[in-house]
Order: C-alpha cells, then sequence, then structure tokens
C-alpha cells in the first residue's frame, strides 16, 4: 500500500529526530494517533522500528533526508 499524505508526513518528522509527542504537537494530534500512524507506516514498509523506516522510505524516495 503507498503512504498516506498523512504518514509521509510522520515520517519526516521522524526523520528529523522528533519523538511522537513532539510529532503530535506539531501536528496537532494526540501522542496515541501518531502511534497508530507509525503502525501503519511500519506494516506497509514491512520494517520494525523508526530507523528502518526512514531508511526504506529514503531507499524507496518517498522522503529524502534533511540532515544531510
Amino acid at each position: 500500500d503507498p503512504l498516506t499524505a498523512r504518514e509521509l508526513e510522520v515520517l519526516e518528522k521522524v526523520d528529523e529526530g522528533r519523538t511522537n509527542r513532539q510529532i503530535a504537537s506539531a501536528i496537532g494530534l494526540g501522542t496515541r494517533t501518531i502511534k497508530g500512524y507509525l503502525d501503519q507506516i511500519f506494516r506497509k514498509l514491512g520494517v520494525k522500528d523508526r530507523t528502518e523506516a526512514v531508511v526504506v522510505a529514503v531507499r524507496r524516495g518517498f522522503i529524502r533526508l534533511k540532515n544531510f
């Protein structure tokens, strides 16, 4: 399944090194909602954690690293 615009937004914030709480505050959602988005992202990308999700998303061209 392709990532939604919101999932990409969450993943970009993960790439910035933000915590779930920081992401929730920046987007205006609850931390449980962010956790749900991350669970969906992990499932769609076939990964187990945040770091692996960012690596796979960059390799597939879904996001670009901002810190490099």
